[in-house]
């Protein structure tokens, strides 16, 4: 595995094998838990299914954001990702729900699982999904729609894990009730990891400002670079993962009125080395909006007077 991630794959080479180390995968596994009649097994199984399609939607979501800017999508194609990262994830969570319940009816009514086979399916898988992870996660870091697939894998391998601790209790013990008990820890892991890519995903579709931003101390260093007497109307959001961006309007003194490409390069350098903001867009002056607001409320143009009409 060491040698797989060092090789040179690109992430295009790395997600076309592991969608096909992922299918076959998918395939062991619902012939070892229908020979075996481990629901922890067969569950896995579904969670593969979703890995299978997380990685398919994943790959696509990576070549879309690829895509240029246009006339029409300015952007670029970047939140392409996000979406198909917030379907990976609220797949998870359905997948999550399925198996709560088929637990629940197996604690009800216990059945006899063949421990043996669920053990060396399951162990098969677990290096499987090994592989998967180590491809992936060098890309995760900057990537939310990889991150996703990630999840996935590293749900199932965490999951294969449960499945052969499940086998061998029920190969040393012969209690079955460890089945369905293993799931729903299973079922409970990943569920919270996909949790927290949904609200990821819902914080970048709304435009929230990045988690990691301390806006007031944002602001402050703002405040330090010469020539700056005011902030206001401020925006700051996320388009992607690592790729934030912030407008605002700059209230500036009179006798750096001839120095605004030197203000401008400061705001931007202190933005750029210290808050991660590379994309920022300037209005160095502004009379319609009120100094006093750092954050400025639109109001829809048949609703505000002339005299209160933002304009920019």
């Amino acid at each position: 595995m060491a040698e797989l991630e060092r090789s040179h794959l690109s992430l295009h080479q790395k997600m076309k094998l592991a969608i096909l180390l992922t299918a076959v995968i998918l395939v062991g596994e619902v012939v070892g838990g229908l020979l075996s009649n481990s629901l922890a097994l067969l569950s896995d199984a579904g969670h593969v299914f979703t890995d299978l399609l997380a990685l398919l939607l994943s790959w696509v979501g990576v070549m879309q954001a690829e895509r240029p800017a246009s006339a029409r999508m300015t952007f670029g194609y970047y939140r392409v990702g996000v979406l198909i990262a917030l379907i990976n994830a609220s797949s998870i969570v359905v997948i999550a729900g399925v198996i709560f319940y088929e637990a629940y009816r197996r604690i009800l009514h216990p059945e006899p699982v063949e421990g043996a086979l669920m053990f060396v399916v399951a162990t098969i898988g677990l290096v499987a999904n090994l592989v998967v992870v180590m491809w992936l996660r060098g890309e995760a870091h900057s990537n939310i729609n990889v991150r996703s697939a990630l999840l996935h894998a590293g749900g199932d391998a965490l999951a294969s894990v449960g499945v052969i601790v499940g086998g061998i209790i029920i190969l040393l013990t012969g209690r079955f009730l460890a089945d369905p008990i293993i799931s729903i820890a299973i079922g409970i892991i990943i569920a919270i990891g996909a949790i927290g890519i949904i609200r990821q995903a819902g914080e970048i579709i709304l435009e929230a400002a990045p988690g990691h931003l301390d806006l007031t101390a944002m602001v402050n260093a703002m405040h330090q670079v010469p020539g700056v007497k005011n902030i206001h109307d401020l925006h700051v959001w996320t388009v992607a993962p690592q790729m934030h961006a912030l407008s605002c309007h700059v209230l500036i003194d009179d006798e750096y009125e001839q120095q605004r490409p030197v203000v401008l390069e400061r705001l931007n350098k202190v933005l750029g080395e210290h808050f991660d903001i590379e994309h920022s867009t300037f209005q160095l002056e502004c009379i319609a909006c009120d100094p006093d607001a750092l954050y400025c409320t639109f109001v829809p143009e048949n609703e505000a007077s002339p005299s209160h009409a933002h304009r920019h």
